[in-house]
C-alpha cells in the first residue's frame, strides 16, 4: 500500500510526461492505480522511453505547448485532476546556451501558465512543482544547499529555474495561500540518471549511445563531481510530498530537496568507467577526455536533504553500485538483448526499488 494508497483511482496530470522522468513517473502512477493524464508539446528525444514503452496508449495524452495558457487552463478544467506534477521544462544546460529564449520562456512562462491554470481550480487539488538543484546560487562549497539558501544562477538554465521559483513563490503568496482547496509544494532534485534517458549532453545518455555503437565516450569535465541518483529516488520523493500535502501533514508552499543521503559524490569519469565496466567492456578503450568545454559547468553541486528526512520521513534507497547496475541492465536489455517488453522490465525495476525501500523500512512503503 505504497504512499498510503492515495493515488489509487485518482486523476493525475503530468506536464512534460513524454520526457525521461515523466515517462518513469507515468509508469509508476499507473502501477499505483492512478488514472494518468499527460500534457506535452512533443517527444524530446529519439529514441525515447515514451515511445519504447508505448505510453501514448497507456496515458491520456494531450499534445500542446505548456506556454499556451488558454489551452492549458481549458484542459485542466476539463480533466479536473486530483494531483498535478509539473515536470515540463527545457532541462538541458548545453541547449540553454544555444536557445536561451526558448529555455527562459519554457521554464518561466510555462510555469506561470500552469500557475494561472492552478489558481482557477475550484476543486480539491494537490500540486507538486518540480524545479532543479540548479536554482541555488552555486558557490561550489563542500556542504549541501538547504531549502532556505539563496537562489540564483550563473547560466541561462540555472537563471530560468531560479526565476521560475520566484514566480512560484509570488503566486503561492498572492493567490494559492488564500485557496484552502489547493495544496502546493516545490521539489528540487538533480543529477538524475537511469534507463531510458537519451537527452543530449547527459553523461549516461552519451555513454550508452557511444557504447551501443562501440565508439569512445567523449567527456568534457572528468573531475566534475555530482551526487548521482537513480531516477526513482526523486520520483519517490515527489510522490511522498504529494501524499504529505494531500493528507495535510506539511504546509502549502514548502520546498524540499531530494538527493542521495550518505554516499560521497562520484566524478563524471567514475560514472563513465563504471557504466562501461558493468556493460562488460574495457573502460580504457572507451573513454576520451575532450579538452574543449563550450559552456560554464559547475564542478561541485550537492543538496542537503535533511528537511525531507525530518518532515517527510524520506531518504534515498539505492546505493551507487546498485544504481549503476540497474541502469546498465535497462540499456543492455534494449540494445544487446533485444528485449521486446521494455514496459515489463521497467515495472520490474520499480518493484525492485520498492522492495529495497521496504527492506529499509522507509515510511512511504507503509
Amino acid at each position: 500500500m505504497d504512499f498510503n494508497n492515495i493515488y489509487k483511482g485518482k486523476k493525475v496530470l503530468i506536464t512534460g510526461n513524454t520526457g525521461f522522468k515523466g515517462s518513469w513517473l507515468s509508469v509508476w502512477l499507473a502501477m499505483l492505480g492512478a488514472d494518468v493524464y499527460g500534457y506535452a508539446l512533443n517527444i524530446p528525444t529519439k529514441p525515447s522511453m515514451f515511445e519504447i514503452l508505448d505510453l501514448e496508449k497507456k496515458v491520456r495524452h494531450h499534445w500542446r505547448d505548456i506556454r499556451d495558457n488558454e489551452e492549458l487552463s481549458k484542459y485542466v478544467q476539463s480533466v479536473r485532476p486530483d494531483f498535478i506534477f509539473h515536470l515540463a521544462a527545457q532541462s538541458i544546460v548545453s541547449l540553454s546556451f544555444k536557445e536561451p529564449f526558448e529555455t527562459i520562456t519554457t521554464n518561466v512562462i510555462g510555469t506561470t501558465s500552469l500557475l494561472e491554470a492552478i489558481r482557477n481550480i475550484t476543486w480539491n487539488c494537490t500540486c507538486i512543482l518540480i524545479t532543479s538543484d540548479k536554482v541555488y546560487d552555486n558557490v561550489e562549497w563542500m556542504w549541501g544547499y538547504r531549502e532556505n539558501d539563496r537562489l540564483g544562477g550563473k547560466d541561462i538554465y540555472s537563471g530560468s529555474k531560479g526565476a521560475a521559483e520566484l514566480i512560484i513563490r509570488s503566486y503561492i503568496d498572492s493567490f494559492i495561500h488564500q485557496l484552502p482547496h489547493l495544496k502546493t509544494g516545490i521539489a528540487r532534485a538533480g543529477n538524475v540518471i537511469g534507463g531510458g534517458d537519451w537527452a543530449k549532453d547527459r553523461i549516461v545518455a552519451d555513454c550508452v549511445r557511444a557504447i551501443a555503437e562501440r565508439k569512445p565516450v567523449e567527456i568534457r569535465c572528468p573531475k566534475a563531481t555530482r551526487p548521482w541518483q537513480h531516477v526513482l529516488e526523486p520520483l519517490s520523493g515527489y510522490l511522498t510530498l504529494g501524499q504529505y500535502l494531500y493528507e495535510g501533514l506539511v504546509e502549502t508552499g514548502e520546498a524540499f530537496n531530494f538527493g542521495p543521503y550518505a554516499e560521497p559524490p562520484k566524478s563524471v569519469l567514475d560514472v563513465t568507467c563504471d557504466l562501461i565496466k558493468v556493460w562488460g567492456l574495457d573502460a580504457a578503450q572507451y573513454v576520451k577526455v575532450v579538452d574543449e568545454i563550450p559552456f560554464h559547468e559547475a564542478t561541485l553541486l550537492k543538496l542537503n536533504c535533511d528537511k525531507a528526512y525530518t518532515q517527510l520521513k524520506w531518504q534515498s534507497t539505492l546505493d551507487y553500485d546498485r544504481c549503476i547496475q540497474m541502469i546498465t541492465d535497462w540499456y543492455l536489455a534494449y540494445y544487446e538483448n533485444n528485449t521486446k517488453d521494455m514496459y515489463r522490465l521497467t515495472t520490474d525495476q520499480i518493484n525492485e526499488y520498492i522492495s529495497q525501500a521496504v527492506s529499509h523500512h522507509l515510511n512511504w512503503t507503509k
